[in-house]
């Protein structure tokens, strides 16, 4: 007969091996918990920005808007500037290149050397202040309705209104470089400058840009066809003197 006394003896003996076993087992798994190596997950990439496009399918639409209704190039002026910065045709000086450009920064015109020793005048406008940068270029390139970046100086200048663009700028009737544009490089730099359209034309004229010379759009687009990469640009100073008589 077993005695109470005998009983709990008896389970001591039945328990006393795997308690042992149960406590090894316990460390154990501390140990590796201790000695585990946390893997945090990093984030992957953020894209990349997206290159901003010209919709070619849109480009006659575009052409279309920006040019008046009736349209005649030495007449039309729904923007209301002063009617002599129209486009006309004068006598250009002596010596000039056929397919050369001049931009007078006095006058504010833009002149386009023809074949027949004439020249196709444009109203223009330059850039603010110091931003004017005259010299000799070439255009090594020309775009119609072209995307958009502004400046990394021109950001830095002015970020309350440039910043919101660091990503660029698709092409389109909204864009700052309108319909048209022209590159304007020194040798196989490019300068950041432009000739090209605007969406400002009240502009025309004045001193506006951050550097580079605007004209009307529709101007642009039909001076455009006539002007062949690898011809040449002169930006004149303030000071000189006019390139053509009209």
């Amino acid at each position: 007969m077993l005695t109470r006394r005998h009983f709990i003896s008896t389970s001591s003996a039945l328990f006393s091996t795997a308690l042992p076993t149960i406590a090894a087992a316990q460390e154990a798994a501390q140990a590796v918990a201790e000695t585990a190596e946390v893997v945090v997950a990093t984030p992957p990439p953020p894209p990349p920005p997206r290159k901003p496009v010209s919709n070619r399918a849109m480009w006659n639409t575009w052409d279309a808007r920006v040019t008046p209704a009736e349209y005649d190039p030495f007449t039309s002026n729904p923007w209301g500037f002063h009617p002599r910065f129209l486009p006309q045709v004068v006598e250009a000086n002596d010596g000039l290149t056929p397919g050369d450009i001049h931009v007078d920064a006095v006058a504010r015109y833009l002149y386009h050397i023809r074949d027949d020793g004439t020249a196709m005048r444009y109203g223009v406008a330059i850039a603010k202040g110091n931003l004017y940068e005259p010299g000799t270029y070439t255009i090594r390139r020309k775009t119609k309705w072209p995307t958009w970046r502004p400046t990394d100086a021109m950001i830095e200048r002015e970020p309350n209104a440039y910043e919101k663009f660091a990503d660029g700028m698709d092409g389109g009737p909204n864009n700052p470089l309108g319909s048209r544009a022209l590159y304007l490089f020194v040798g196989n730099r490019d300068t950041y400058l432009r000739i090209h359209g605007t969406t400002s034309p009240r502009s025309i004229g004045g001193r506006a840009s951050s550097g580079c010379v605007r004209m009307v759009m529709a101007h642009i687009i039909g001076l455009y066809d006539q002007v062949a990469t690898g011809s040449t640009a002169h930006l004149y100073a303030p000071e000189a003197f006019a390139t053509a008589q009209s």
